[in-house]
């Protein structure tokens, strides 16, 4: 199917909010592991989310031109193109953008799509990140009042974060601290001058112990019941009945998280959960192994010749790409995706 449309996403997201599932946001950094999230996707019956960071972007562009904007349009040009070959609806989004970025990578990207709606064509990305997790509340918070009338005018969703995931990111790192916890102050003011979607649609990155990274299960100290609190906050602020959850969700920095905290989490609201670390492990690990099965065929020891077919980069780029799409379908597993693709 071709991207998602504005509408389309709109409705995957509906349609998790209400079945209590989440969609894997998988970071991607090429053109393969690019492929290998939408094999993952069609193999699983899910739709999703692919997207690229700051990084990643400058990455796709190339290391000579290392530049975010060209790099992450190339990649949603590309994505365009050979996501209409499969059976499911992808959406594409930009990761953490900090404040010392959004003038060069978020706030061009947006004009881009804004230029494509003036023309009567869809957004190139579906949805953007401000990262405001750095700097106070207020602040935060009027940037992102700020970038969401942008967005929503150009028929994209943002999504923001209050509070701070620990760990580190494309060389954003934050400590492991009471700060990893969002407040119920935090989840009032972000309702108070975000609105509840009459100002445009938002997704919420709430952090609840939060840590990017790689860490073994157990290690992180989730605590998703401060998810249930900003519902309950914002349900109350919205005079909404009890139980009900106008926020959507993002859960950030999984790595190392319980089955039944994901499981958790998703019964509170979340509906999209960026996975990164894994699936580049996932991604890695095959063409290690393809390298210490073929050490004298991927080099030329000796003064031989070595082995062509050992180090053709579709020798092991086709054993990463199957791989990484084996993550990707335990992430829709995990996140109760699987078999719940929209109809096209």
């Amino acid at each position: 199917m071709p991207i998602a449309t504005p509408e389309i996403y709109n409705q995957m997201l509906d349609s998790a909010k209400a079945g209590e599932y989440a969609y894997p946001a998988i970071n991607v950094t090429s053109s393969e592991t690019l492929n290998a999230a939408l094999r993952g996707f069609a193999e699983a019956e899910s739709d999703g989310i692919i997207q690229v960071s700051t990084g990643g972007s400058e990455f796709l562009s190339g290391t000579k031109v290392k530049d975010m904007v060209t790099g992450s349009v190339a990649f949603a040009e590309f994505a365009h193109v050979v996501a209409a070959k499969y059976p499911v609806n992808v959406a594409l989004h930009t990761d953490h953008c900090p404040k010392d970025k959004l003038d060069n990578f978020v706030r061009p990207l947006l004009r881009i799509s804004q230029e494509r709606v003036d023309r009567g064509e869809n957004p190139l990305f579906q949805s953007h990140m401000w990262d405001g997790s750095a700097v106070p509340l207020e602040e935060n918070l009027e940037i992102a009042a700020e970038l969401l009338e942008q967005a929503s005018k150009a028929r994209i969703i943002l999504e923001v974060e209050i509070g701070v995931v620990g760990g580190e990111e494309d060389g954003v790192a934050n400590e492991i601290n009471e700060k990893l916890y969002t407040t119920e102050g935090d989840f009032d003011r972000t309702v108070e001058v975000l609105g509840a979607g009459e100002k445009g649609r938002y997704l919420l990155a709430a952090t609840f112990g939060n840590v990017h990274g790689v860490y073994k299960p157990g290690n992180v100290k989730l605590r998703p019941e401060i998810l249930k609190l900003g519902q309950e906050v914002a349900a109350r602020k919205l005079g909404l009945a009890p139980g009900s959850k106008p926020l959507d969700l993002v859960f950030h920095g999984g790595s190392g998280s319980l089955l039944e905290e994901i499981h958790e989490a998703l019964s509170y609201g979340v509906i999209k959960m960026n996975v990164d670390t894994d699936t580049q492990y996932a991604y890695t690990r095959p063409i290690a192994d393809h390298m210490f099965k073929n050490y004298d065929g991927v080099l030329k020891i000796d003064g031989e010749v070595g082995n062509k077919k050992a180090y053709d980069p579709r020798s092991y780029g086709k054993l990463a790409e199957v791989a990484m799409g084996d993550r990707v379908v335990q992430a829709c597993e995990n996140l109760r995706s699987a078999g719940r693709m929209l109809a096209g």
